[in-house]
């Protein structure tokens, strides 16, 4: 990958707090800065989001829409439940 290397100002407060975090994760300054641009270039989630499905364009295609017959639906069942006993119980999540 290519970089290329800019000059930058920033407040000294910013400069101060930059350096802290910096330290604090063991990274140097420059990878923080890199990081932050481009979160802040990324696509926003509205940019990045499937188009909006409504209940009409779903009613619209639910006819097409491919579905399991009975005895696919019972071996999927039968696939959960075994699932559920094959699999370590659960943890509590906050202790």
């Amino acid at each position: 990958m290519k970089t290329a290397a800019i000059t930058l100002r920033l407040s000294a407060e910013l400069a101060k707090n930059l350096g802290r975090i910096a330290r604090g994760r063991g990274v140097p300054k420059s990878q923080l800065v890199r990081e932050a641009v481009a979160r802040y270039l990324a696509p926003q989630d509205s940019e990045a989001r499937a188009p909006h499905v409504t209940a009409t364009s779903l009613a619209s295609r639910w006819k097409e829409m491919p579905r399991l017959t009975s005895d696919e639906a019972s071996e999927f069942w039968k696939d959960i439940e075994v699932a559920r006993t094959e699999l370590p119980a659960l943890r509590p999540g906050w202790e």
